[in-house]
C-alpha cells in the first residue's frame, strides 16, 4: 500500500462534533495553524493552535472570525448562469452538469473556431494550498493548449533576483531572528502582513538588538522600531549601493568571508565607487550621515538580519534593488551565524515537486504566454493577440481589484462575446462579469498540504465540515472539466483521475531528508510538523558558503545573468518558453523610479491593507469595520498646496483613470506621497473605480514583476 492509497479523510466524522485541525489558507508568510470548534457538523469558531510554535495560538485580524467568511449569507452555493447584462449580478442557479457541460462546449467550441490559445486561464493565489492553489489548474490548461498565464504579481522579480545572486535557498530561519543583533525590516509592515513573525523581532530587541525600519510610511511597524528611516519610492536600490559602498570603502568586510565564500567583489567594489551616501541623498532624501550611521552599525551589529517585503520589487528597479541588498550580508559575514543573513522566501527549503503540479510536459510547444499584469490590454484586442482571448476562466483571483488598468479590464470583461467562467466563494467584482459561476469551498471544507513561504513547518488541512451547499474545491473540479473534455482517458487519463491523496502524494518528495519521519498520515496524526532540519539556535546553512549556484558561492557578479532576464516557472504553468530574455547586468546597480512631471507629481503607493488579505475578506462586515472607509494619506504640504483639508473627498488620477476617497491629512508619509491601501471592492468606492485604475501596466526590471509602487498622479478635491 502507497501514501496515495491511505485515506486522509474521515467523511463519516464530518457531520460529528469535536475540534479539528486546518491550516490558514491565504497568501500570507505566517502560514498559521487553525483548531476548528465543530458542533453537529457546523464550525462555530477558529482560533490559532496554541501547540504550533509560530502561530502561538493566535489569529489576525482577517480570519480570526473565519467561520463568518463560511456561512456568510453571500456565499455562493450553487453553480449559477447569468441572465442579465455583464456586470449587473443577475443570475439563475443551474445543476453541477449543466454548468460543467456549458463550460465544455463553449471552450470546445472556442478551440474548433479560434484554436485552443483563444482560452485563457487566470488565478492566483486565493488559497495558497499546495493542489488547491497556484498550480491547480495548470495540468487542465496546458493539457488544454490554452494561453500559459505568467502570474507575477507578487515575489517574481525578487525571487528572479534573489536566485541569480544567491541560488534556492531557504537561507535563514524566521525563529533564528531572536539571535539577530541588528534588523532592518526593508519595505515590509511586518505588523500588518507578517504578525507572527512580530514575536521573534520583539524577543531579539528585548536582548538588545536594534530594530530598523525602512518605508516611505511611518506604519505599525515602523513606529514600534528604533528607528525608522523614511525613504522615497522605489530609490531602495540607491540606498543599498550607497550601504555596500561604505562598508567596502571603510574595510566594514568580512574579509575571511568575502574572500571564501563570495564570486566578484572586486567587480563589486568597483561598481560601488560611485555610489556614495552624498549622491544617494538625493535620490532618497535620506540625509548622508543617516545612510553611513546604516551601513556601519549593521556591519559592526553581527548577526545582522535583513527582512525585505515584496513591496521591495514594486518599482522599475526593484529587481536590481533586491540585487543590491542581497549583496549586504555577504559581505559582512552575516550568514555565518543563525539570526544573520537575508529573509525571502524560506519556501526553497519545501520539497516541492513543481513539475508534478503543473506538469509542463503537457505543454504544446510554442504555447504563447500572456502576463495576467496586461490582462486589460490582452481582453480589448490592445495587445494584438492572434487569436483573441475568446474565454476565460478565473479562479483563485480577483482580478478586476488586483490587477492594474482596472478601467481597460472591466471593458474587456464587458464584451459580450467574450465567455467567462468563475469559480468563487462570493460574488467578487470579476464574478458579477461571468457567463457561469462555479461555487468553490473554504478551506474548513477541503483536503490539502500547506508548505509557507514564512516559517519551516508543513501542515496538512483536513475538512472540518461537509462542503457548504453544492461547492467543490479546485482539484474536484478540474477533475469534473477534466472528464468532461475526454482528458481523462487515454494516455494521460489516470493523472486526470487521481484523488486529492494521489495528489498529495505526488505534489512532494516524501523520501527528501527534509521530510524525515513527515508522511501524510503522520500529519493527519499531528496537524503539523517542522521539517527535520536543525533547529533554529543552530540552522545556519551559509555559515561555510554552500549557496545553490553555479559557483557555489554567494555571487556579488551573477552567472545566472548571462542567460537573461527569466521569470521562474512556476509562475507560468512550468513553461520555461518566451521568456523576457534581454541582456541582464551580472552586477547589481540602480535603475531610478519614474520621474515626476509637471502634470503628475506625487508619487502614489498602495500597500497590503491591515484587515483585507489582497480583495479577500474586503467584503466582510468586521473586516471593513477594522479597515475602515477608503482613504488616502496625504502629506500636510501635498494638502494644503490644493487647498485639501483632512476628511475631504479627493480624486487621486492620472492619464489612465482616478479614484475617489476620503483624505486623511498625515505626516505619516513623506512630503510629494499618496498612500492609499488595495484591496477594497468597488462596491465600497465612492466610485466604481479602487487604487488600480491608475497604477501602471509596465514591468521591473527583472522577473515581469509589477510597478505598482511606481506610480505618478495628482490630487484634487472631488
Amino acid at each position: 500500500m502507497t501514501l496515495a492509497d491511505l485515506p486522509l479523510t474521515d467523511v463519516s466524522d464530518l457531520g460529528g462534533s469535536g475540534v479539528r485541525r486546518a491550516v490558514c489558507p491565504h497568501d500570507c508568510p505566517d502560514g498559521c495553524s487553525m483548531l476548528v470548534t465543530v458542533e453537529n457538523g457546523t464550525a462555530t469558531g477558529v482560533r490559532g493552535d496554541p501547540e504550533h510554535p509560530f502561530t502561538r495560538g493566535g489569529l489576525c485580524v482577517k480570519v480570526n472570525n473565519y467561520t463568518d467568511r463560511v456561512y456568510s449569507p453571500d456565499r455562493v452555493t450553487t453553480p449559477l448562469r447569468r441572465t442579465g447584462p455583464k456586470g449587473s449580478g443577475r443570475f439563475e442557479p443551474i445543476s453541477w452538469d449543466e454548468a460543467i457541460a456549458t463550460v465544455a462546449e463553449r471552450f470546445t467550441a472556442v478551440a474548433a473556431e479560434h484554436g485552443p490559445e483563444a482560452i485563457m486561464p487566470v488565478s492566483y493565489l486565493g488559497t495558497q494550498g499546495t493542489i488547491n492553489g497556484l498550480n491547480v489548474g495548470d495540468p487542465f490548461f496546458n493539457k488544454l493548449g490554452a494561453t500559459v498565464a505568467e502570474r507575477t504579481f507578487c515575489d517574481s522579480g525578487a525571487s528572479t533576483a534573489y536566485v541569480m545572486s544567491l541560488g534556492p535557498t531557504a537561507g535563514v530561519d524566521p525563529e533564528s531572528l531572536v539571535h539577530s543583533r541588528y534588523i532592518v525590516i526593508w519595505a515590509c509592515n511586518m505588523v500588518s502582513t507578517n504578525l507572527h513573525l512580530w514575536p521573534y523581532v520583539l524577543e531579539a530587541q528585548r536582548r538588545g538588538a536594534k530594530v530598523v525600519v525602512i518605508d516611505p510610511v511611518r506604519h505599525r511597524t515602523a513606529r514600534r522600531a528604533d528607528w525608522h528611516i523614511p525613504i522615497r519610492p522605489g530609490t531602495d536600490g540607491a540606498l543599498a549601493m550607497a550601504m555596500i559602498h561604505v562598508i567596502l570603502a571603510e574595510g566594514l568586510t568580512d574579509a575571511d568571508y568575502v574572500a571564501n565564500h563570495t564570486v566578484g567583489v572586486e567587480e563589486l567594489a568597483e561598481r560601488a565607487r560611485e555610489w556614495t551616501p552624498e549622491w544617494a541623498s538625493e535620490q532618497t532624501g535620506i540625509p548622508a550621515a543617516d545612510i553611513r550611521t546604516l551601513a556601519r552599525e549593521y556591519a559592526a551589529a553581527q548577526p545582522s538580519m535583513i527582512r525585505i517585503g515584496v513591496a521591495i520589487e514594486r518599482a522599475s528597479g526593484g529587481g536590481q534593488t533586491v540585487r543590491a541588498i542581497s549583496c549586504l550580508p555577504g559581505l559582512v559575514g552575516a550568514w555565518r551565524r543563525p539570526g544573520g543573513g537575508l529573509l525571502a522566501l524560506p519556501l526553497w527549503v519545501f520539497p516541492v515537486n513543481w513539475d508534478a503540479l503543473s506538469r509542463p510536459d503537457l505543454l504544446r510547444p510554442g504555447t504563447r504566454v500572456v502576463n495576467q499584469y496586461h490582462l486589460g490590454r490582452a481582453l480589448t484586442g490592445e495587445m494584438g493577440l492572434d487569436p483573441g482571448v475568446h474565454a476565460l476562466m478565473v479562479y483563485n483571483a480577483n482580478p478586476v481589484i488586483v490587477c492594474p488598468d482596472q478601467d481597460r479590464l472591466v471593458a474587456g470583461l464587458a464584451r459580450e462575446d467574450l465567455f467567462t467562467v468563475v469559480s468563487e466563494q462570493f460574488l467578487t467584482d470579476t464574478a458579477l462579469y461571468a457567463d457561469i459561476v462555479l461555487p468553490a469551498t473554504t478551506q474548513l471544507e477541503q483536503l490539502d498540504v500547506m508548505f509557507s513561504w514564512g516559517h519551516f513547518y508543513i501542515g496538512l488541512n483536513r475538512p472540518s465540515i461537509p462542503p457548504v451547499g453544492e461547492a467543490v474545491s479546485n482539484t474536484e473540479l478540474f477533475r469534473r472539466l477534466a472528464a468532461a473534455m475526454g482528458f481523462d482517458r487515454g494516455e494521460d487519463g489516470a493523472f486526470f483521475r487521481r484523488t486529492d491523496e494521489q495528489m498529495i502524494a505526488d505534489a512532494y518528495d516524501w523520501s527528501a531528508p527534509a521530510l524525515a519521519g513527515i508522511t501524510p498520515q503522520s500529519l493527519a496524526a499531528t496537524g503539523w510538523a517542522r521539517l527535520n532540519l536543525p533547529d533554529a539556535d543552530h540552522y545556519a546553512p551559509h555559515a561555510e558558503g554552500g549557496f545553490p549556484t553555479p559557483s557555489g558561492k554567494q555571487e556579488f557578479l551573477s552567472a545566472a545573468a548571462a542567460g537573461g532576464n527569466f521569470v521562474l516557472p512556476l509562475f507560468r504553468q512550468g513553461s520555461n518558453e518566451f521568456q523576457p530574455g534581454g541582456e541582464v547586468d551580472p552586477l547589481p546597480h540602480y535603475i531610478p523610479p519614474r520621474a515626476a512631471s509637471p502634470a503628475y507629481p506625487l508619487s502614489l503607493i498602495s500597500p497590503k491593507s491591515h484587515a483585507f488579505l489582497n480583495s479577500s475578506y474586503a467584503n466582510l462586515g468586521a473586516q471593513q469595520r477594522v479597515q475602515g472607509e477608503p482613504t488616502a494619506l496625504v502629506h500636510p504640504e501635498d494638502a494644503e498646496a490644493r487647498r485639501v483639508a483632512d476628511g475631504d473627498l479627493i480624486r487621486v488620477f492620472n492619464e489612465r483613470g482616478e479614484f475617489v476617497v476620503r483624505a486623511v491629512v498625515s505626516d505619516e508619509v513623506a512630503k510629494g506621497v499618496v498612500l492609499s491601501s488595495m484591496g477594497g471592492w468597488r462596491a465600497q468606492a465612492k466610485g466604481l473605480s479602487t487604487v488600480n485604475a491608475v497604477n501602471p501596466v509596465e514591468f521591473a526590471d527583472l522577473g515581469n514583476a509589477p510597478t505598482f509602487s511606481d506610480t505618478r498622479v495628482d490630487v484634487a478635491l472631488a
